[in-house]
């Protein structure tokens, strides 16, 4: 359960009543995008308020009228699904920050400069989306608004979504070591081992992240990767 200093109020109005709900806000969005959530396990307080400031309820039939049940879980989701999310303003800019920073990482790993075929820096995106006065929303996904920052983007900056593929070459010890790191950078596509022991591998990767990955894999195998654009 989420402590009551970090929940935000979910509120809806119904019947003439207002419904109230404390819970956790990092749960709202998978909650409106349809996923299963266990919501009982996020709520400050299992119950529903008429004034969660006061700690006032509302009537128990009135409750039943409006929601047609008193089960909490089932309350909770309408209440989320249908009503709307109270921050404090505290609360709000740190979702805000959080969310655009996430929103930066993802174009800077994903996009490219297609005139210089090399990455934006995260620093170049963040100026350029404040030129543009991109707004985030922080209870929608991430990969919803990119589509939105990316169109705004475009006119200001030689930019697009890419993939590239690489050739990585590396001792057999340093494989086993980076093996980890390999599949969360991208997908190997071909791969074979050398008479003298090394791995060399084909590589289908974000266009962006290929500075990212080989500084990474040189930092676990001492400078000995050889990482290089097909």
């Amino acid at each position: 359960m989420v402590s009551l200093d970090n929940a935000v109020i979910a509120r809806l109005e119904s019947h003439g009543e207002t419904f109230e709900i404390l819970l956790d806000p990092n749960i709202v969005k998978q909650l409106r995008d349809g996923k299963e959530v266990e919501i009982t396990d996020h709520l400050a307080v299992d119950a529903v308020f008429k004034d969660a400031n006061k700690g006032t309820h509302p009537a128990e039939d009135k409750i039943k009228e409006a929601f047609g049940t008193d089960n909490i879980g089932e309350i909770a989701k309408r209440i989320v699904s249908k009503g709307e999310i109270q921050v404090t303003s505290e609360q709000r800019k740190e979702m805000l920050e959080a969310k655009r920073n996430r929103i930066i990482s993802y174009i800077a790993r994903n996009a490219i400069n297609p005139q210089t075929k090399t990455p934006h820096p995260p620093a170049r995106i963040e100026l350029a989306l404040t030129e543009v006065k991109f707004r985030v929303d922080p209870f929608k996904s991430v990969e919803s608004q990119v589509d939105e920052a990316m169109h705004l983007l475009r006119p200001l900056l030689p930019i697009r979504f890419e993939k590239s593929r690489v050739a990585v070459k590396m001792k057999a010890d340093d494989y086993g070591r980076c093996f980890d790191d390999l599949i969360n950078f991208g997908i190997v596509e071909r791969e074979e081992w050398q008479a003298d022991g090394s791995w060399i591998g084909v590589m289908e990767i974000p266009a962006g992240v290929i500075n990212e990955m080989t500084a990474k894999l040189n930092d676990k195998t001492r400078g000995h990767a050889n990482v290089k654009l097909l």
